[in-house]
């Protein structure tokens, strides 16, 4: 299947083959669920580390027995750099300098899904440069898969020709990666071909990557994850958890500005600042959950929900018979509504539901009475916003751990 070879085209050597075999192998529904969770992996460092640490609560495995895996390549190329990014502990992180030949010995670290393998330069000259060579060739050998690394500045030369011959020798699945592109002036994409071509191998499997600055990295990650489907399934069973948990902390900071812009007690959800902020809360809960979406369609969903006649109901529904102050009650219900339209448009992200606008209705109303009944101690004059804004994450933080949870009133996408 073309899509198939496409998602292994950046592993060299017979090895794309031997994965796709392997793969092959595999239940025709399994193989479908873990080519989909391949699809929908995080685009950023930072993301794939929060990613990672859910995973590896579904791996389950004990330390000795994940998979391990050697960055190998010339001195002073960043391998200690990419190492740094990739390990768990601040306690294992190599030291790095520009001074060629700073690693002398191998290092291993916990990488959560898999052990990683720091190496010596193996291009130096002479007895010194020979024996990092070999324990770094050592290493390579005892590895279950390979990401060789060449720097982008200095090119592919003959000294890096010979070594990844002798890489290759090895038979190992193996990751090339181009580093230091952020140092690369002029055309790119003939700088990646250049290295291709010197290697033998199609600008495609060829990873351009700044370890420093993290571009790349996560390509990396999801390369090596490729080589084993336990690990894609990992990720795959993590996914929706930790989805869920950047999509309640976007959910979080939108509600808490909403009800700081909306304490004044007239029909606020009019306001243009007020659109804005949930405007921007449906585009990232968007991103999150890889779902193309214009800025038109993120307000015409808000439209859809009927936001601002809802908050404007709810508003004097809840401040008819007295008591909490207007400016409680308008930033309430901004929140809550808020938070309603944050679980509708992750419900229909992630699984193509439709809540009712009952069901909005009553998650906003049932978040408003939430928030006038623990900010009620706040007083009746109106505090400042960032005091506000601080109580309402508070009040928020035990959101439940899945929209479709306490969601009522789900309808199927049409």
């Amino acid at each position: 299947m073309t899509e198939s070879r496409d998602r292994f085209g950046e592993f060299v050597g017979r090895w794309p083959e031997e994965i796709r075999r392997l793969w092959g192998r595999l239940p025709p529904e399994t193989r479908t669920n873990l080519i989909s969770a391949l699809g929908v992996m995080p685009a950023d460092l930072k993301q794939w580390r929060g990613l990672i640490n859910q995973a590896v609560e579904h791996l389950r495995l004990a330390a000795g027995a994940k998979q391990q895996v050697a960055i190998v390549g010339p001195a002073n190329v960043g391998k200690s750099t990419l190492y740094n990014q990739l390990i768990q502990s601040r306690t294992d992180r190599a030291v790095v300098s520009a001074v060629p030949g700073t690693t002398r010995q191998a290092q291993e670290a916990d990488a959560g899904l898999f052990a990683l393998v720091d190496t010596p330069g193996a291009d130096a000259a002479g007895a010194v440069g020979q024996e990092e060579k070999d324990r770094a060739l050592a290493a390579a050998r005892e590895a279950d898969v390979l990401v060789v690394m060449f720097d982008a500045a200095h090119g592919v030369r003959g000294p890096e020709r010979a070594l990844f011959g002798d890489l290759m020798r090895l038979e190992k699945p193996t990751v090339v990666a181009l580093n230091k592109m952020d140092l690369v002036r002029g055309e790119r994409t003939a700088v990646l071909a250049q290295a291709a071509g010197a290697l033998g191998i199609s600008t495609e499997q060829v990873i351009p990557l700044s370890a420093k600055e993290g571009p790349g990295v996560e390509r990396v990650l999801l390369a090596v994850a490729k080589t084993e489907p336990g690990i894609v399934a990992a990720l795959g069973a993590a996914l929706p958890e930790y989805r869920w948990k950047l999509a309640g902390a976007s959910i979080t900071r939108a509600a808490s500005t909403a009800a700081a812009i909306a304490v004044t007690p007239l029909p606020f959800l009019d306001f243009i600042p007020l659109i804005a902020v949930q405007t921007a809360m449906v585009l990232g809960l968007a991103r999150i959950y890889a779902y193309k979406i214009t800025l038109a369609r993120a307000r015409e969903l808000i439209m859809t929900f009927g936001m601002g006649l809802l908050g404007r109901s709810l508003f004097y529904e809840l401040s008819k018979f007295g008591g909490p102050p207007g400016w409680l009650v308008g930033a309430a219900v901004a929140a809550g509504t808020t938070v309603a339209m944050g679980y509708a448009a992750a419900a229909w992200f992630d699984r193509g539901e439709r809540l009712s606008r009952q069901g909005v209705k009553q998650i906003s109303l049932s978040v408003s009475q939430t928030l006038v009944a623990r900010l009620r101690n706040l007083g009746r004059r109106q505090p400042q916003k960032i005091t506000l804004q601080e109580q309402v994450r508070k009040a928020l933080q035990e959101l439940p751990p899945s929209p479709a949870d306490e969601v009522p009133g789900k309808q199927p996408s049409v």
